[in-house]
Parts: C-alpha cells; structure tokens; sequence
C-alpha cells in the first residue's frame, strides 16, 4: 500500500455518497506498499480501506479481483470485502482513477515471525488454495517467469548506480531459470505477494491475507516460493540468512491441509530463484522510476540480489527443508 494519489475530504464525500456507509469522519493516507494508493477511511463506527488503482494495475483485471476476495469470503476465508456501490459495481472512480472500497481487516502485519506464525501462514495459504483450485476464475499472472523478460528490457539502468553490469547478469540468470522451469504442476489461483504486510495477526494468532491484486493462476508451488523469499530470511550483520526452520515450519503448516507432490518439491529451487528474481528486477525498476513525490518508502532491491544468490547456490528440495 502506498499513496500515489493525493484526494481531500471533499472528494471522499462526493464519493462515499454512492454508497450506503456512513459520513466519512477522518480520510488518512496509508505509507506502506509500493503498487496502489490506499487510504484508511473511519465513520463513526467503521473503518474501510479506499484503493486507487495506479499504473502497474489493469482496469481489465479489476473484476477477477473483486470477484476472488468476494468468492473468498463466501468461503470462509479471512480477508477484505469489496463494497458495492448503489447502482451495483465493486469499481468505482475518483481523480480520473478507477477504485474501490473493502472492509477493514482487524489486526495488523508482523515484523519478526516466529516458527508457529510460519506454520499458521503456511496452513492458511493451503486453506486459501483448498477454495481457489475450484473456483472458475482466471487470470494470466502478469508477472510470470514468462513476463520478466519484458520487464528486465523495460529497466533503464542509468550508469552503474548499483552493481556494474547487473543487467547481463540478470539476463543469464533469468535464461537459465526459463530453460529450467516445469512445464506442468498442479496449479490454482494463488495471492502471489504474501509479504510480511499483507499478513495480519491479531494477539499473535493469524487473523488474514490483504491486498489480492496480483493474484492469478499459476503453480500452487510457486507461492510457497514467494513466501520463502519474503518471510524466511532474517538480516544479520547487513546480510540476509535464509532461515531453514521457519521454511521447515511453514511447509509443515502448508501439508497439515494439502501434500507437495515430488515434482513440486523438485521444482522449489528454479520457484525460489524465479520468485526472487521477480523481486529483484521490480524493485530495481521501482528504484529508478517512483517518482519523488510519492508518499512512499521504496524498497532496496540488494535484498532479492542476496537472496537470488543464495538460491542460485542450492538445488535440492533438502536444501530447504531441513
């Protein structure tokens, strides 16, 4: 979550009047995030979160989206509602953007988890998976190992402002991880951004997934991979050490509900080295290109360099789950 888009109480109003919630009684920008631009919204006796869709976000994708967190809830699992405004529709407009509202998830993210976090992240996620392998939703992952090609050209390094000739090296490693990459897995709609932000506990007990909108059809694997990078790592002296019990933990939480195949654990290492590379090359993009105006903490992209390396050093399923 981030602020890109600047509203004023005045604009708020005019747009909460199509919908059937009360006066909006404090309109506060929300800093964390880098894609959207959110807003916590509080009436007299609830809160709501407003999201302006920025760039990297297509309108098209907009009712999958609203769709999944709607389908979602029906099914028990915790996590946002999109409201629907008078005439019907979760999208609305403000500021020439599309937007919408969704209810408030109580709780709030943890910096440091500890293993039995890692294990309720895990059996939540195949919970999560449990519903979205049968719903009739579909959605291309826009940031598909397949897409990072793309978005590897599209980066303008400007000189050597952070490793001399980084981009040929990304270009080999990215071959190396398409050249390597399943071509069939069991596959489902995943969330496909579980960062430690998007994951909210309450009284140190898991209390739901936020902010589904790079969610897609892809590997059910490839999840566990994003998790890996972005939960089970601790800094230490300046460096990121993969933490292998918080990895034993959340795959231990994960199979209480479902069970990896043997082609999915064979697969972990090349989802680990893809999913870090994805971070690493938007996070270098982000670096060059947010603009300075934004209300936002950018993210250092050396992290996923760190952690690609490491990957890059191993290649058995044992290798994580030790």
């Amino acid at each position: 979550m981030a602020v890109y888009t600047k509203i004023t109480k005045k604009d708020i109003s005019s747009l909460v009047a199509d919908y059937q919630i009360d006066k909006i009684d404090k309109l506060q920008g929300i800093k964390k995030g880098i894609e959207n631009t959110n807003y916590l919204l509080k009436t007299k006796n609830n809160k709501f979160i407003l999201t302006i869709f920025e760039k990297r976000v297509q309108n098209k994708d907009l009712p999958f989206f609203m769709k999944l967190m709607e389908k979602l809830n029906q099914k028990k699992i915790i996590c946002p509602k999109p409201l629907r405004t008078k005439r019907g529709s979760h999208i609305t407009k403000i500021k020439q953007k599309s937007a919408c509202i969704v209810t408030f998830l109580e709780g709030k993210d943890k910096t440091n988890l500890n293993y039995k976090n890692c294990f309720d992240i895990g059996k939540n996620i195949a919970k999560f998976h449990s519903v979205t392998t049968k719903l009739k939703l579909n959605r291309q992952n826009s940031m598909s190992i397949n897409k990072l090609n793309s978005l590897l050209k599209s980066i303008k390094f400007k000189s050597n402002k952070i490793i001399p000739n980084l981009k040929d090296t990304l270009n080999l490693c990215l071959k190396d991880i398409i050249k390597q990459w399943p071509k069939s897995l069991p596959q489902g709609i995943i969330h496909g951004d579980l960062f430690v932000d998007n994951i909210f506990f309450k009284k140190n007990k898991f209390s739901g997934f936020i902010d589904f909108y790079f969610s897609s059809n892809d590997y059910l694997i490839y999840e566990i991979a994003i998790c890996i990078n972005a939960l089970c790592f601790d800094k230490k002296n300046h460096k990121f050490v993969m933490n292998g019990k918080k990895i034993k933990n959340l795959i231990n939480g994960y199979e209480s509900i479902r069970s990896f195949s043997k082609k999915e654990k064979e697969a972990l290492n090349v989802m680990c080295r893809g999913a870090a590379l994805r971070y690493l090359l938007t996070r270098i993009y982000d670096y060059f290109n947010t603009p300075k105006m934004a209300l936002i903490k950018i993210k250092d992209p050396m992290e996923y360099l760190q952690k690609l390396i490491i990957h890059n050093n191993l290649s058995d399923y044992k290798d994580y789950y030790k």
